[in-house]
């Protein structure tokens, strides 16, 4: 018989990238400012050597920017790029979310559902790190079904490359209620199994987004 399973321990250096996402959601990090390595790793807790290995995560990922003799930089994102990357989600999105449609069980739905609630309270709180989350979890739990890994893991890498500007948008008040009632929406699309309003439903919500953060960035 197996024994139960033992959670697994986060490393130094996941706790050092966990460290940096937050630093970037709370606005301590800001697009374009340069990261000290020595105060985030006492920020953490943690040596500088795990903050290096970090540092080179999240440029693989996007969020940073290394330049020569200079140091790691958040990555700054003009408004061209972001339409990029949800162009990329619009597609990949769909794909992923009428695949996994068919196979939703209640489980999965409570999931979503709980999520949504999740992001309801942190909208009514204004607490934007708990919004980002449950937001996170909330869409990914929606697309989250066997049989499509590479698409999941290039919707991971899209994500993960605009939190810090999902974070912008979370900090208006009117899109935390409006973000709310699109995950509504949503939901009811999924209760009732249909796929094309899920994606339509999907496309709002991802637009509407887009739209409020070129206003932002321009």
């Amino acid at each position: 018989m197996n024994g139960p399973a033992i959670p697994s321990v986060p490393t130094a250096q996941q706790h050092a990238v966990d460290s940096l996402r937050r630093l970037m959601v709370s606005g301590a990090l800001r697009p374009g400012q340069r990261v000290n390595q020595e105060d985030v790793a006492a920020r953490a807790g943690l040596s500088v050597a795990p903050v290096r290995e970090a540092l080179r995560v999240l440029e693989q990922e996007g969020q940073l920017t290394y330049r020569p003799r200079r140091g790691y930089f958040v990555t700054e994102l003009q408004y061209d790029d972001l339409r990029e990357i949800y162009e990329l989600r619009k597609v990949l999105e769909e794909r992923a979310a009428r695949h996994a449609l068919p196979t939703m069980d209640a489980g999965t739905l409570e999931r979503v559902e709980e999520a949504a609630r999740a992001c309801a309270e942190a909208a009514a709180a204004g607490d934007v790190a708990a919004e980002l989350a449950a937001n996170r979890t909330f869409h990914f739990a929606i697309v989250e079904a066997p049989g499509q890994p590479h698409v999941l893991r290039l919707i991971r890498l899209l994500w993960d490359s605009t939190e810090v500007y999902r974070a912008m948008y979370y900090n208006l008040p009117e899109e935390r209620t409006a973000s709310v009632h699109a995950h509504d929406r949503i939901l009811d699309a999924l209760r009732a199994g249909d796929a094309d309003r899920l994606v339509r439903e999907l496309d709002d919500h991802r637009d509407r987004a887009l739209e409020v953060l070129h206003r932002v960035l321009t």
